[in-house]
C-alpha cells in the first residue's frame, strides 16, 4: 500500500523542485553566474515586421543555449540565420561564454548548423515518429 501520492504540481512547488535541483547542482560545480542572460534578437524590415528572431540564454556556467531561431520563409537563403547565429556567439563571447549547443529536427536546419562548424553530438530517433532531432554544439 502506497502512502503517497502523485498530483500535479502548483508553480509555487515547481520553483520548490527547480531550486533544489539548482542547489545540488551549485553543491557539485560552482556557478560562474546567478541569472540566466538572456540573448535575444530580432531583424525587422523598414516596416517593422519581423522577418527573422533568435532567442537565447547563458545559463549556470556561461554556457549559451540557442533556444530558437526562426526566419521567415519569404526570407530565407539570405544569410539572415547566419547573422542572428553571429551576433549571439559573439555576444556569448564576449560575456565569458565558451561553448555553445542547441539542437534541431531533420526537417530544420540541421545542415545549415554544420556548415556554422556546429557538431552533432547525439541523436534522438523517432522525435517525432519517422523523425530524427539532433543535438549540436560548438566551441566558441
Amino acid at each position: 500500500m502506497n502512502t503517497y501520492a502523485i498530483v500535479a504540481s502548483t508553480d509555487e512547488e515547481r520553483d520548490y523542485i527547480d531550486n533544489k535541483l539548482v542547489e545540488f547542482n551549485r553543491s557539485q560545480v560552482s556557478f560562474t553566474q546567478d541569472k540566466n542572460i538572456v540573448l535575444n534578437y530580432v531583424i525587422k524590415n523598414k516596416h517593422d515586421k519581423i522577418m527573422a528572431g533568435v532567442l537565447s540564454y547563458l545559463y549556470c556556467w556561461k554556457i549559451l543555449h540557442v533556444d530558437i531561431l526562426f526566419v521567415a520563409e519569404q526570407y530565407r537563403h539570405q544569410g539572415l540565420g547566419r547573422q542572428l547565429l553571429s551576433k549571439v556567439e559573439e555576444e556569448a563571447k564576449i560575456l565569458g561564454a565558451t561553448l555553445v549547443h542547441l539542437d534541431t529536427f531533420d526537417f530544420q536546419a540541421k545542415d545549415f548548423y554544420i556548415k556554422m562548424d556546429y557538431q552533432i553530438f547525439g541523436v534522438l530517433d523517432d522525435c517525432p515518429p519517422d523523425h530524427k532531432r539532433y543535438y549540436l554544439r560548438k566551441v566558441l
